[in-house]
């Protein structure tokens, strides 16, 4: 099993209702990829944190192999969501991977 995970800082011109919704549809989007995608087991979205967090949302995901994520990587359904809602929403991301 592969561990990805990734932290986003929303962008800062966003107001704080802005981010919040934001932050509601890169979850809805990014957790709708379960079941769409071959080898992509888990995608948990994270939204609420502490404020002292350096991120503002946070994905804690699991693919079968290291293969079934870099295949997911360049997944039409995955760059949509990654085009189309996550990037014109943050403005910094961190991805860290591993396998278990």
């Amino acid at each position: 099993m592969v561990k990805h995970y990734i932290i986003w800082k929303m962008n800062e011109e966003l107001t704080g209702e802005e981010k919040t919704q934001a932050k509601l549809k890169i979850k809805e989007a990014l957790e709708g990829l379960v079941g769409k995608i071959d080898g992509l087991e888990k995608m948990n979205i994270l939204t609420d944190c502490f404020e002292a967090s350096a991120g503002d949302i946070m994905m804690d995901s699991e693919f079968t192999t290291k293969e079934a994520l870099e295949a997911y990587q360049v997944n039409p359904l995955h760059v949509d969501v990654a085009t189309n809602v996550v990037r014109p929403n943050v403005e910094i991301r961190l991805s860290f991977d591993f396998e278990v």
